[in-house]
């Protein structure tokens, strides 16, 4: 079976930004993340994305929008050999109390009923705290990357840098996980 691996959009695979990433156009990869989503694909690896889009509820972009980003950054990844088996996203605001917001589970929980398999043995990278404890829900192993909010994650969050790997950027989880 192969093993899974989730990943969060806004600061570990494309830059984040405090006033929301909005358009295909402001939507620009981190260097180095797609070819890492590449070489863990052509290593065999599925690969999904869980991504918390409150933009939408707040008015920001529309659904259009948010599927141009991602046809944008599933074109480009195909042009390095490399794929998304899965993306789910959350379109509510943080008030809305859905089952799928992170730091609850729901986006990692459609993905396993996406592709059929175990959240147990996979890997749910971050840059949040949110994003560890929607692992920790799942018993997936959480991974913080220092890209994006990462870095303040772990000011904050300093006991994390003991309970979990932590990495630079989701190149070196990459090559660490293929090494």
């Amino acid at each position: 079976m192969k093993n899974l691996i989730i990943i969060d959009r806004d600061g570990v695979i494309n830059y984040d930004s405090d006033d929301y990433i909005k358009s295909a156009d402001e939507w620009q990869p981190i260097p180095g993340s797609l070819e890492a989503i590449a070489s863990l694909h052509q290593a065999g690896y599925l690969i999904a994305v869980a991504t918390n889009q409150s933009g939408i509820a707040r008015g920001l972009f529309s659904l259009e929008t948010l599927q141009s980003m991602h046809l944008k950054m599933e074109a480009l990844l195909a042009d390095l050999g490399g794929k998304i088996d899965a993306l789910a996203f959350c379109p509510h605001g943080p008030d809305e109390q859905c089952s799928c917001r992170k730091p609850k589970p729901g986006l990692l929980l459609t993905i396993a009923t996406q592709l059929d398999v175990s959240l147990e043995n996979a890997y749910f990278v971050g840059d949040s705290y949110k994003d560890i404890e929607a692992a920790r829900a799942v018993k997936a192993t959480g991974i913080l990357v220092l890209t994006g909010k990462g870095q303040r994650t772990l000011d904050k969050h300093p006991e994390l840098d003991n309970e979990i790997p932590v990495y630079n950027n989701l190149q070196d989880f990459a090559y660490s996980l293929l090494k």
